[in-house]
């Protein structure tokens, strides 16, 4: 924490001699397509930006407030959405690059920035003079002649004040303020350990501990020693091209203990970076501000506005997931202990051994080796694959573009029109790990897709990720998981490129979190289609499509190991909703109350949920607080709505351009039920998502 303030306050001593005419973010940008001038972007830029952004956001809402005026829903509603555009501009490069590409100094400015942005969301939305302005629209919206879309911000607009506590008394929302601060500050700080802990673990090893390890995994691990300063040695880290294939293919079982122990324990070793006392105090205030808003716990206020709606329906949910799931997972953990036992390994299957064991019993099952799969996944083959599966759905077309504005080297930027050649959108890819990044992948805007005074904006998108990484000797070759990562995200990025909405509030992925997932998964459910493995799926050596034998092989294990994926993924949710639906944290251990919790519901010791507590990210720093079953609720809507694909046709035109003008370029403009009917004609059936998994 000092060396943070240290920073910060070198920062603010270079932002004093910082004239505003100077700051990138106050003038127009003259890159091509408005992309963001980087490389002119200093880090001193960023505060006074802020500030700035603020003072001109509240300038817009005072002028609102005090327009003499009766309210219309254009000169308070609509005024509002057009609001607060330097602002959006500048956290936009900001936030991003603290996910992807951050440094001491960049979290610093972070942690300085949000307590300020906290404090200007709550001035907005306790704004008692604006509230009545739209109050007052909303009183008469059934009157106003109003379009689907418009009631939907109305709606989400008079909700955003009611859920940021407009009715209660003055001293309530003080303490509403302090709490949103707090949660701001502690969510960062979950966060920032969490990379901390991501990066400060190194098993470094000797040419004797590598058995059983691919060559092309032994080389990564060689060249990421030798830049880590241990030249001759291997390094293996918690990221996950460097974890999975390690716990895949290493036959020594010390040391796959070691990586995965390092691996669940992450923000649990007692040290600065401890997220255990976090989580609570983070807990503490959800409970205190959904207590003070008129609800029982943070799950209920979280849910209210999801398709779900209360923490009731989620569980019941999950419950009817986690029994089919737990079931197969245990034939699978039989069948991994028989395996052990025919190979004389004369122990019991441990958490450490599942997926090494996993491997050997597809290789014997399937004759599936991902080492020979691989070749034919080189990474940009698998983006063109991408990019060919949208051209054929939706007509997209794809211009690298060189000599652009990108934050670093490993970014490269592509320009999307449609099949008239108007301009889409602009779309980033960033695709490989590095100490700066954060784990895992997603997708986030730079720019949102809006229509401005008459004028299309269309947004600048970004995928990021940590896939696999090129070496001196091979291209990046991507394994089956990180190819249908791939296709998950650009399902994200199609879901903020085709937008077509009128208002910022709504566009793109602005929907409710249980249906957010929806565009992403079904993208999934493509990747692995015989018909476009023979677009894309080519060996990076000779050009050779993908044969028809290794297809088959992918087909046959498709469902392969669904048991453990699912509990893994069904017990992560459930955990979630388990801190969610906490009504006071007084007495509660985080360690006790997990291992408790996963017991009551049956997990077996062989299997952890996907994530930890205290590596949690989704729920304690990234927007998926009782949310994380929205990966699985989606997928009940996905594996439905593919079922209309299968049916028509992978690539009927039809049913691609309902999907489009049905679910992607809507965004959040009328109720995500109502948009799925239209396209699917009915409610999804849930016995799909059961189906899909092969556990039903």
């Amino acid at each position: 924490m000092k060396k943070s303030i240290l920073l910060l306050t070198t920062v603010i001593m270079m932002t004093a001699c910082c004239k505003k005419t100077e700051n990138p973010f106050f003038v127009e940008w003259k890159t091509p397509y408005g992309l963001p001038p980087f490389e002119q972007i200093k880090e001193q830029d960023y505060l006074p930006a802020i500030e700035e952004g603020i003072k001109q956001q509240a300038t817009e809402i005072a002028a609102i407030v005090n327009n003499k005026d009766l309210p219309t829903f254009e000169n308070t509603i609509a005024a509002y959405d057009r609001s607060g555009a330097l602002l959006s501009k500048v956290i936009g490069v900001l936030f991003n690059l603290s996910e992807s590409d951050a440094n001491d100094n960049l979290n610093a400015i972070v942690e300085e920035a949000l307590p300020l942005l906290s404090e200007h969301s709550d001035n907005i939305f306790m704004n008692a003079d604006f509230y009545k302005r739209v109050a007052y629209i909303y009183n008469k919206k059934d009157s106003l002649n109003l379009t689907t879309e418009q009631t939907m911000l109305l709606e989400k607009m008079n909700r955003n004040f009611v859920r940021n506590g407009i009715d209660l008394e003055p001293k309530k929302q003080e303490r509403l303020r302090e709490i949103n601060k707090q949660l701001s500050a502690l969510e960062q700080k979950f966060g920032n350990n969490l990379l901390a802990e991501n990066n400060a673990f190194q098993l470094i090893l000797d040419e004797e501990d590598l058995i059983g390890l691919p060559e092309a995994v032994r080389t990564a691990a060689a060249e990421a020693a030798t830049a880590a300063g241990y030249e001759g040695k291997w390094l293996f880290g918690l990221q996950s091209p460097s974890r999975i294939p390690f716990l895949q293919y290493s036959a020594r079982r010390n040391l796959r203990e070691k990586l995965y122990t390092a691996y669940i324990n992450r923000g649990n070793n007692g040290n600065e970076n401890d997220n255990n006392q976090v989580v609570l105090n983070i807990m503490k205030l959800r409970i205190e501000k959904a207590n003070i808003l008129g609800f029982d716990t943070p799950a209920n206020f979280i849910l209210d506005e999801t398709m779900a709606k209360n923490s009731t329906t989620v569980n019941e949910f999950l419950v009817k997931i986690f029994e089919p799931a737990v079931e197969k997972a245990k034939q699978e953990r039989a069948e991994l202990q028989k395996l052990i036992d025919r190979e004389n390994g004369g122990f019991q299957l441990q958490a450490w051994d599942w997926d090494f064991y996993t491997e050997k019993l597809r290789q014997e099952k399937y004759a599936l080796n991902e080492d020979e799969i691989k070749p034919y996944f080189q990474m940009e083959n698998v983006r063109t694959g991408v990019f060919t599966v949208a051209k054929k759905l939706y007509g997209l077309n794809f211009e690298k573009l060189e000599n652009v504005p990108t934050y670093h080297p490993d970014v490269e930027a592509f320009k999307i029109t449609d099949a008239n050649n108007q301009l889409v959108g602009l779309f980033y890819t960033d695709y490989y790990p590095r100490a700066s990044k954060r784990g895992g992948a997603w997708m986030s805007n730079f720019r949102d897709q809006k229509i401005l005074n008459g004028e299309q904006i269309r947004p600048i998108v970004v995928n990021v990720g940590n896939f696999t990484k090129p070496t001196a000797e091979t291209p990046s070759l991507l394994t089956l998981d990180e190819v249908e990562t791939m296709f998950h995200e650009f399902g994200h990025a199609l879901h903020g490129l085709l937008s077509q909405c009128n208002y910022v509030t709504l566009s793109g992925t602005n929907v409710a979190r249980d249906f957010v997932e929806l565009p992403s998964q079904i993208l999934e459910n493509w990747a692995f289609e015989p018909e476009v493995l023979q677009l894309y799926a080519k060996h990076y050596q000779t050009g050779e499509v993908i044969p028809d034998e290794l297809v088959q092989k992918i087909q046959n294990a498709i469902n392969f190991n669904q048991g453990f994926m699912t509990t893994e993924l069904v017990a992560a949710s459930i955990l979630d909703m388990n801190w969610h639906d906490l009504k006071s944290i007084e007495g509660i251990d985080v360690q006790q109350f997990e291992k408790q919790k996963m017991n009551e519901l049956g997990l077996i010791p062989e299997i952890a949920p996907r994530y930890c507590t205290t590596n949690f990210n989704h729920i304690f720093n990234s927007g998926y607080s009782a949310g994380y079953y929205s990966y699985l609720w989606a997928e009940v809507l996905d594996k439905d709505a593919f079922d209309l694909f299968k049916e028509k046709g992978i690539f009927d035109a039809a049913t691609a351009l309902s999907f489009k003008e049905n679910i992607l370029e809507k965004g959040g403009s009328d109720e995500p039920m109502k948009l799925y009917k239209q396209f699917r004609g009915a409610e999804p059936n849930p016995e799909a998502m059961l189906k899909g998994r092969g556990l039903k």
